[in-house]
């Protein structure tokens, strides 16, 4: 019989973070230092500093406020969708990643993933990709190989959990959380960090950087992360499907 992803999760899948195996190495984690421990808190306190930023001017439903034009008569609905469903993907992202809530209350961190996928990824990849032709050029081939790589990354990680494959659900959706904090953070930071050199850059390079640079390298650093901490035998094996 298939079990509900709300049932207690059962504890002798080696690889699930409940199980005794996936307690112990969570416990190795907490032993690694201040970051090892706490990498939650930097990561909540830049994704609240973003949301600052970027959120507020479209919380007054006035496009004017957004100094992006309109191109069609739904710009301002889709971009505006496109930024408050990019938000929930900050916060749930936020929690998903956070140890203490995935092994204390898995239900939250359930929940959570679900609101991330089907209230955050997918949403506001395909807002972002109706966008698309009316985009400035710049780097608009970037924005556009992220959002189908992000929303492919979050669903196949969805995907993994539900088959009980826990350690490939986890590979999936550090990708999902590279891409998408690689395009969003660390592309406005790099965009912002670019404007205030001392010295002009043209536009078309600081968009190309912004829009690739974050999540292609976020990407490779994980990739390589997952890799090496694979090796040494931290990242659990493989779960079997549920029966």
């Amino acid at each position: 019989m298939s079990q509900s992803l709300d049932e207690p999760v059962v504890s002798s899948r080696p690889d699930h973070p409940d199980a005794p195996q996936g307690r112990a190495a969570s416990r190795r984690a907490d032993r690694r230092g201040w970051f090892g421990r706490y990498y939650t808190v930097p990561l909540a306190v830049a994704a609240a500093a973003y949301l600052l930023y970027q959120l507020p001017p479209y919380l007054t439903f006035d496009p004017a406020n957004t100094h992006i034009p309109m191109q069609f008569p739904l710009h301002y609905a889709v971009l505006a969708g496109h930024v408050m469903t990019g938000a929930i993907t900050l916060v749930t992202l936020c929690l998903q990643l956070w140890p203490w809530l995935r092994r204390n209350h898995p239900a939250v961190h359930r929940w959570s993933g679900r609101l991330y996928v089907f209230a955050g990824a997918l949403p506001s990849a395909a807002l972002a990709l109706i966008m698309f032709p009316f985009s400035f050029p710049a780097g608009s081939v970037a924005v556009l190989m992220s959002g189908v790589m992000w929303a492919t990354t979050a669903m196949v990680g969805w995907v993994r959990a539900r088959q009980g494959r826990y350690a490939e659900h986890r590979r999936w959706m550090l990708y999902s959380f590279a891409i998408v904090w690689g395009q969003t953070v660390w592309g406005l930071v790099i965009g912002l960090t670019l404007f205030q050199l001392p010295y002009a850059i043209d536009i078309t390079y600081i968009s190309e950087s912004a829009r690739w640079v974050g999540w292609v390298g976020n990407l490779v650093l994980v990739h390589w992360w997952l890799e090496r901490t694979s090796r040494r035998g931290q990242e659990p094996a493989v779960a079997r499907s549920r029966s």
